[in-house]
């Protein structure tokens, strides 16, 4: 199978499945299972950004010192980027629940086009690290889906409407990962920076998005610490597996 096919089909995986996790099956799981899963998220996103993502935009040509200047640029903007969207998402709930709905797709929409052309971009680099990410982004997407699903009822969408216009706002992962992919094939000198960038994201994701809420939960810090590091242990065993 071509890379390119391999790319679409993990954009809709990441894009549409961790949706339908989301709708249909985190209603069955506990919060604490739900939990699980993010520790789980957290250390898989850590170890394939530390261990995977960096190196390899180090062995595709970019300086070390470099690199760390774009992880921190990229860090920065993502902080940036994201209180942004917080900022609007507490405006419009400021002016009523029914104005949330457009900030709240709009910002999905944004995130998962983000993480589709981080994807393409991995699978010119190497499919089997690719098909890593795309676990990862999967992982971490499905409470951030159940959230989204959460305040867009809250909003009084209804069920029904609520997966239409998140399924319309998913297709925008695929979008990404086709655009990440076409965009970079004639650009490969752009690799290493996108890995960075890759990096950068995972890394945000983990220590900004996820550690925090697991701080809350500390009678379960040995099952949480214990599904964090199976996260991250499988990075590696993957890796070697698929060498």
């Amino acid at each position: 199978m071509s890379p390119f096919l391999q790319a679409i089909i993990a954009g809709v995986l990441a894009g549409f499945a961790s949706m339908a996790i989301a709708f249909f099956g985190t209603a069955r799981l506990s919060q604490t299972w739900l939990m699980r899963l993010v520790s789980f998220a957290a250390g898989m996103m850590l170890a394939m950004a530390l261990i995977d993502l960096l190196p390899e935009a180090i062995a595709g040509g970019m300086a070390a010192d470099k690199l760390f200047a774009v992880l921190l640029v990229a860090l920065i903007a993502l902080f940036a980027l994201d209180l942004k969207l917080h900022a609007g998402c507490q405006h419009e709930h400021g002016a009523g629940d029914h104005h949330m709905i457009p900030m709240i797709l709009a910002g999905g929409a944004l995130h998962v086009f983000t993480d589709g052309l981080i994807l393409g971009a991995a699978f010119l680099v190497d499919p089997k690290l690719a098909w890593g990410m795309t676990f990862a982004v999967l992982a971490h997407e499905v409470p951030r889906e159940a959230g989204d699903f959460a305040l867009l009822i809250t909003a009084k969408l209804g069920r029904g409407r609520a997966l239409a216009w998140n399924a319309l706002s998913r297709l925008a992962c695929v979008l990404g990962t086709v655009g990440g992919y076409l965009a970079l094939s004639g650009e490969r000198q752009w690799l290493p920076f996108v890995l960075t960038v890759a990096a950068a994201n995972f890394i945000y994701i983990a220590l900004t998005g996820i550690l925090p809420r697991l701080r809350q939960e500390r009678e379960a810090f040995a099952w949480q610490g214990g599904f964090m590091v199976a996260g991250a242990a499988l990075v590696p065993i993957g890796m070697k597996f698929l060498e």
